[in-house]
């Protein structure tokens, strides 16, 4: 029973960094752009809406880990019939992806708003 709860605190724990890590990626590249952008006198809201789209996926990639590794281990493990370590880094692939999208979320909520 201990080693289950160990296991389930280890996938919980990572799956809130790779959310947190690619949430903050998104927000700190829009934010620091949108402020590049004052320097080069263009319009932040565009620069801002611009970059969060374009850097979600590179977000992702980054919170699990800037490498393929992820996806050799859901191949792996598939081939040779055992989906639970696969289906954990689905999941934390999806909990990376869920933190880039809330954050370009925000970027356009903060965007809209400021207009």
């Amino acid at each position: 029973m201990g080693h289950d709860v160990d296991r389930l605190y280890r996938f919980y724990s990572q799956a809130t960094l790779d959310f947190f890590i690619a949430f903050g990626v998104v927000l700190g590249a829009a934010m620091l752009a949108g402020m590049a952008s004052l320097f080069l006198w263009r319009p932040p809201q565009e620069t801002m809406l611009d970059i969060a789209g374009r850097i979600k996926i590179w977000a992702v990639v980054v919170a699990i880990g800037g490498s393929i590794d992820p996806i050799r281990v859901i191949e792996s493990h598939v081939m040779e019939g055992y989906l639970s370590p696969a289906i954990q880094q689905i999941a934390y692939i999806l909990f990376a992806f869920l933190g880039a999208h809330l954050a370009t979320e925000l970027i356009h909520w903060l965007c809209r708003n400021a207009g």
